[in-house]
């Protein structure tokens, strides 16, 4: 799609060029103050996880069109380890790197549609969006 915004992530310099690429992409969207945080809060939260994780990755942001709305869609794309399961992972608290384990659980709550699909040895693509209300 010609109008991907795509972001090379491999460092918390990266974090912040996709987090300001989704906030102005959101609040052209029409989304609320709220809604561009929460947004922008999401594409952290998945960069953060690429640069802890898998060392490199991509963030793509794109306008979402559905039958009577619209919205932001953000995928998560790297080739590093993989998750090696997903249910743990999205279970509130769990966490292999000793945080607190809000990363993939609070993302799904922040959005709409939440999709994930990892491949151990292969890597992890995530995909959500956050339609306009």
């Amino acid at each position: 799609m010609p109008d991907d915004i795509r972001v090379l992530i491999r460092s918390n310099l990266d974090i912040v060029t996709a987090r300001q690429e989704g906030r102005t992409l959101a609040a052209r969207t029409g989304f609320s103050a709220t809604d561009v945080t929460l947004i922008a809060t999401a594409i952290s939260e998945l960069a953060r996880n690429i640069v802890s994780y898998a060392g490199q990755g991509e963030i793509v942001l794109r306008l979402a069109e559905g039958t009577n709305s619209r919205g932001v869609m953000i995928v998560s794309r790297d080739s590093g380890p993989g998750i090696r399961s997903v249910d743990d992972a999205m279970r509130d608290g769990y966490s292999t790197s000793g945080g607190l384990g809000l990363g993939l659980p609070g993302v799904r709550r922040l959005v709409d549609e939440f999709f994930i699909e990892s491949v151990p040895g292969r890597g992890t693509t995530i995909r959500v969006t956050k339609w306009l209300r």
